[in-house]
């Protein structure tokens, strides 16, 4: 059974595919992303699953999704934002290289925007996004290996930050 160098999870919109991607290359080794595998596997966006199926389906289609990653995938892996709800999902986390990405709500607010793709920040995204953060904030805590802040800070230098943080090596 193989497991990632490294998981990255944080809310929506801090960057963990630019970074994923960037830290991916750094240690040469492949990216994958459960957001990713969530849309090619049914078919549609997150957003449709949501409005079409409710949140509680999307999050079971998401914690098979991450289940099956964590087993198969061995470079740098990035979580949806609300992966971490799920208790199985923190168990299997134990254990891991997990880098939470964080960001204050200004920045959040800035990247995320008014964006429809996002379904839980549709109606007030600054008000949402706080009352997500509270929810979720201890729960990135919990399972980090290290925090690694990104407000202020280019997709490079937060790779470098992660880097940093773990004591890993480029490839």
């Amino acid at each position: 059974m193989t497991s990632p160098q490294v998981v990255l999870v944080g809310p929506m919109g801090v960057g963990k595919s630019t970074v994923g991607q960037l830290l991916a290359a750094r240690l040469g080794v492949g990216y994958r992303d459960t957001d990713d595998d969530i849309v090619a596997e049914q078919g549609r966006t997150i957003a449709e699953i949501f409005v079409d199926e409710g949140e509680p389906v999307f999050r079971a289609i998401e914690k098979a999704a991450v289940r099956r990653a964590l087993t198969e995938h061995d470079g740098v892996l990035a979580l949806g934002g609300g992966s971490i709800l799920d208790e199985d999902t923190r168990a299997l986390l134990a254990g891991q290289r997990v880098v939470y990405l964080s960001m204050d709500v200004e920045e959040a607010v800035q990247r995320t925007g008014l964006n429809a793709a996002r379904p839980l920040l549709a109606v007030n995204p600054r008000k949402q996004w706080r009352e997500l953060m509270e929810a979720r904030r201890h729960l990135y805590e919990g399972i980090a290996t290290a925090v690694v802040a990104t407000d202020g800070r280019t997709p490079e230098e937060v790779t470098q930050a992660a880097l940093d943080a773990l004591e890993l090596k480029e490839a």
